[in-house]
């Protein structure tokens, strides 16, 4: 049984969890899912302070004491997890924000390899595409393998025709994350997120060794490392690779 978690920004059950549902709803049909909920404005987070703590030392020293490290053991514990908010002035919602800067030091520390990620945005009108492709990104950053989601045109209350393309949209969705979630293996990296990973860690190799992300690249062995984890490059992404590396080396000494 595969374990997927919906984290949901809205604090009202209209559209947003109702798209959802659907999206449940389908994962059941298509096979064995447990399927949780889970609704931010159910859980205490304060806002970031900016202090640099959980980059420059780690997490474990952010100064807010909330339901931080709970939301991250609900996402560890998962095999799937699921973004899901209204667009509200052309963003995410002010609670799904304030989550993923609360998690910011996974775009230098990223954890939920193997796991799939994908987006449900529900909107009146339009901007909400944008908002989609940032979740993914972030996804990406995290460390997911993101499934391409959903963004969905609704007005409340929502009429028959609407409730139809909602239905259509998510069923494209819910499939396409099922597929990658019965998936053993994890994915191929672009030859975008390689460079990334190899620049990165280049600047990073420049860093005091008493930083926390110098540390965490050191344990895990990304120094040596062609990826964040072990798997297949073809040549072309071995030439990306080595060009990334040499990039990385001379920012660095430019630094």
């Amino acid at each position: 049984m595969k374990k997927v978690i919906a984290i949901i920004g809205s604090a009202r059950k209209k559209a947003t969890y109702k798209a959802v549902q659907e999206f449940e709803k389908n994962l059941k049909e298509l096979g064995n899912i447990e399927f949780e909920y889970i609704f931010l404005h159910n859980f205490h987070l304060e806002f970031c302070k900016g202090c640099h703590s959980c980059f420059n030392n780690g997490e474990e020293y952010c100064p807010l004491k909330d339901d931080r490290d709970l939301l991250l053991e609900k996402m560890e514990s998962a095999d799937g997890v699921i973004l899901a908010s209204p667009n509200y002035a052309f963003q995410v919602s002010a609670r799904m924000k304030n989550f993923l800067d609360r998690f910011a030091y996974f775009y230098h520390r990223p954890i939920f390899f193997g796991k799939v990620f994908t987006a449900i945005v529900v909107q009146g009108f339009f901007g909400g595409k944008d908002i989609r492709k940032y979740l993914e990104t972030m996804g990406k950053n995290f460390g997911f393998n993101p499934v391409k989601g959903a963004c969905i045109k609704t007005l409340d209350p929502m009429t028959e025709k609407q409730t139809r393309k909602l239905k259509k949209k998510i069923n494209k969705v819910s499939k396409r994350f099922f597929k990658q979630i019965m998936k053993s293996s994890k994915p191929s990296p672009s030859s975008g997120r390689l460079m990334m990973f190899r620049i990165s860690r280049k600047l990073i190799e420049n860093l005091d060794p008493k930083y926390r992300d110098y540390q965490y690249y050191q344990e895990n062995g990304w120094f040596e490392s062609d990826y964040y984890y072990e798997t297949s490059l073809g040549i072309g992404k071995k030439i990306a690779g080595s060009l990334a590396d040499f990039i990385g080396k001379q920012m660095a000494k430019s630094q």
